[in-house]
């Protein structure tokens, strides 16, 4: 306990001086707020769900801040969230956030740390071998643009397969809700789906199915960034004190779910089954669990990456990232943790 609050305290110094270092502390407020945050009911976003489900992000942010979270099944419904005022941060994949950057000009988004890296893939019939069994067949996704749905498109096209936003092409991709593609799947309506988890587990042992693209095996030393933590820049500027406490939330919910993985496992599942209905099963918790790594390192270079992989499938022209992180506050927590920084190149 006393090293716990050694700690706590090491870090509100450190965020005082990172709140400082930005303007005098610009940003701090003593009245309250209301933060409203987004969050995905997948296993791609267990961090998220721990630290609701345990408190871990309400004790973080304190008694004057009110949170109140809403989920969603995939990045764009979350962005148009963020743009609309409806929310103040969310958790989401890099697609989504790259889109609302550039729609923005640059100007409404600010990624501010990491999540998870992993945890999707392509998962197709037993008897589709390679990608050329792909050709004629329907194929989902969770939603047009986002991060799978652009991680299959820009597979298929390396593979000479072409694809439109339409469903048109050599393989027809059919945007659906990740649970609806589960029954799809089963009743053969689609021959695949790239997807996160905990869909694919489930797509392997309720449907049937067999991974065909681990997306871990198509980057650098196995690491892409899944989910990423997002705020709107003017909630930043305005409340960047609550930011800093909301970004030492998401790192003390890391911390718990790497330390007590089979608990935060149990968590995680309940707080899924608050949302969906229906609770994993702990095969499937336990095998979408080993596909993915929590970290706090938003692996920016995967991020510029699937920028490029996005402008090359037509979904995005050609975009300048630059500023699209803020890592200070995140570095500012981990320092005082006795952690390595993380960058944003």
């Amino acid at each position: 306990m006393p090293r716990r609050r050694a700690v706590a305290a090491a870090v509100a110094v450190a965020l005082a001086a990172a709140l400082a270092a930005c303007g005098s502390g610009a940003g701090a407020t003593s009245a309250p707020v209301t933060l409203r945050l987004g969050y995905f009911p997948n296993v791609t976003h267990a961090t998220a769900i721990a630290g609701l489900e345990k408190g871990i992000l309400a004790k973080d942010l304190g008694p004057r801040v009110t949170l109140r979270p809403q989920a969603f099944n995939a990045g764009p419904a979350a962005v148009e969230a963020l743009f609309s005022g409806a929310l103040d941060a969310t958790y989401v994949g890099p697609n989504p956030a790259i889109n609302a950057f550039v729609k923005s000009a640059g100007q409404a988004v600010r990624i501010v740390s990491g999540a998870t890296s992993g945890g999707a893939a392509l998962v197709v019939r037993p008897g589709i071998a390679d990608a050329a069994g792909l050709r004629g067949r329907k194929v989902a996704s969770p939603q047009l643009g986002n991060t799978q749905d652009v991680a299959l498109r820009y597979w298929l096209s390396k593979q000479g397969l072409k694809t439109d936003s339409e469903g048109g092409g050599d393989v027809s991709i059919v945007p659906q809700d990740n649970a609806q593609t589960l029954e799809t799947f089963r009743t053969g309506q689609i021959d695949g789906a790239w997807v996160p988890e905990p869909w694919v587990s489930r797509l392997v042992k309720e449907g049937g199915g067999k991974v065909l693209v681990d997306e871990r095996d198509l980057w650098p030393g196995r690491r892409f960034v899944t989910t990423q933590l997002v705020v709107r820049t003017a909630f930043l500027r305005q409340h960047r004190d609550v930011v800093g406490r909301l970004v030492q939330g998401q790192v003390d919910a890391d911390a718990y779910v790497n330390a007590q993985p089979a608990e935060a496992q149990g968590v995680v599942n309940a707080g899924i089954a608050k949302v969906t209905g229906k609770q994993l099963s702990p095969a499937v918790i336990a095998a979408s669990w080993s596909n993915l790594t929590f970290t706090d390192d938003p692996v920016a270079t995967s991020l510029s990456a699937a920028a490029r992989h996005a402008t090359d499938i037509g979904l995005l022209q050609k975009v300048d990232l630059r500023g699209i992180y803020d890592l200070s506050l995140l570095n500012a927590v981990l320092a005082a943790r006795g952690e390595k920084e993380v960058r944003a190149s």
